[in-house]
């Protein structure tokens, strides 16, 4: 089961306009609401072309999109880089992706390392909360639900404890891997943690409304819950953040949760199907 609900035509971006690019000094080209969509005309529309310096050159990103050594297969699997979107075909104009949301205010990649989609996994891992006899808490006629989030390092938000799946990579052992580095920095009950992320139930696929997406590079997902309903497996670890995060916690969710992108869309979907406290 998976509910995408960022689709293109009926979403407009909001956290990737009107803003300075992250780590940058560019700022994006004004976007109202009424010019998000490609469909509305928008003769004056003039975004800067930024890409970060470091980006060029590494391992895990394409090159310069004038590199005539660069032939890439958009919209398909491209050997093992993944250029498939999860909304649909994108359009390609003039050689370049076009980002199938909207407008953002700034073309090129920015910090992204792929020109079109950028693929990442988030494990939506919860327990339910308890008192210190066992018993799950309620809050009116709902249990209170908990998930483990992550403190970022590049805005300070806390997020869901994901990352980026590597060409060729299953995303079952993306989710597992991001879930180890980020919130359990050492632990060696390597045995539970396969058996516990081998029941997920994916929740969420499609377009992330991330700060570092551009026109021509965007963040895309899958989402899965990983429900501890006893507290005994996942659940009753002590959490330690990895170098990728700066801090890591079990943290009560409810809807007046402040997250990194449209984290707390995805979130939502696992409270509806475990019928939590919102």
């Amino acid at each position: 089961m998976f509910t995408a609900v960022l689709k293109p035509g009926s979403f407009k971006h909001i956290t990737c306009r009107n803003s300075i690019y992250p780590k940058s000094q560019v700022t994006r080209f004004p976007v109202s609401d009424e010019f998000v969509f490609w469909s509305d005309d928008f003769p004056s529309y003039s975004p800067p072309d930024y890409t970060a310096p470091h980006i060029n050159g590494q391992i895990w990103a394409d090159p310069d999109i004038t590199d005539s050594t660069f032939q890439p297969k958009w919209n398909s699997l491209d050997g093992k880089i993944n250029r498939v979107s999860f909304n649909g075909d994108y359009q390609v104009v003039d050689g370049i992706p076009r980002n199938p949301i909207g407008r953002t205010g700034i073309k090129g990649r920015g910090l992204l390392g792929r020109w079109g989609p950028n693929h990442a996994a988030d494990p939506v891992v919860t327990r339910w909360r308890r008192d210190s006899l066992g018993n799950a808490l309620i809050n009116g006629e709902k249990r209170i639900l908990q998930m483990v989030a992550i403190q970022r390092h590049d805005n300070q938000m806390w997020a869901i404890p994901g990352g980026m799946v590597d060409p060729g990579e299953r995303v079952s052992a993306t989710l597992k891997r991001e879930f180890m580095e980020e919130a359990l920095d050492s632990f060696d009950n390597k045995r539970m943690i396969d058996e516990f992320f081998a029941e997920g139930i994916e929740i969420y696929k499609g377009y992330v409304d991330d700060f570092r997406n551009t026109d021509n590079a965007w963040m895309e997902t899958v989402a899965y819950s990983f429900h501890d309903g006893t507290g005994k497996q996942v659940g009753k670890l002590q959490l330690s953040a990895g170098d990728d995060a700066a801090n890591v916690k079990w943290m009560d969710v409810s809807r007046d949760l402040k997250l990194h992108a449209n984290h707390l869309d995805i979130v939502k979907q696992v409270v509806n199907r475990l019928n939590a406290h919102w």
